[in-house]
């Protein structure tokens, strides 16, 4: 059965405060996790939400993932769909597709913003908490 990660990341002003949000789900379990992450993107927030919920996927070694993100941008990005040109993402970009290459089975999906509640609760609340 697969692992699912939730991710979201926000940001008040583009740059702005920043802060990401996720959830790891397995057999009925999981962890999740906020953090403020300074002056970012909102596509940067977002990557970096995806990075820190696949790398505490494979922390708890969980090897089949499915990812889901309100993002539309870094779904096709990461699904090959979309180039990616900004050279403030690039690097984040690289840094996916590597934790992506230690899985035996991964998936990302796009998902609409009122089914991406819970993640990016977690996001506000660290903006919120700042």
């Amino acid at each position: 059965m697969p692992t699912f990660v939730e991710f979201d990341g926000a940001s008040r002003g583009n740059p702005g405060p920043a802060a990401i949000g996720y959830r790891v789900l397995a057999d009925g379990d999981g962890v999740e996790g906020h953090e403020y992450i300074g002056e970012a993107t909102n596509n940067e927030a977002e990557y970096r939400a995806l990075r820190r919920g696949l790398e505490r996927a494979l922390e708890a070694g969980h090897t089949d993932v499915i990812a889901e993100g309100d993002s539309e941008l870094v779904v096709r990005q990461v699904r090959g769909q979309y180039d990616v040109r900004a050279a403030n993402l690039i690097d984040l970009y690289e840094d996916v597709r590597d934790l992506i290459a230690e899985f035996d089975d991964f998936e990302i999906r796009h998902v609409g913003r009122s089914d991406n509640d819970a993640a990016d609760d977690l996001a506000n609340a660290a903006l919120d908490e700042r």
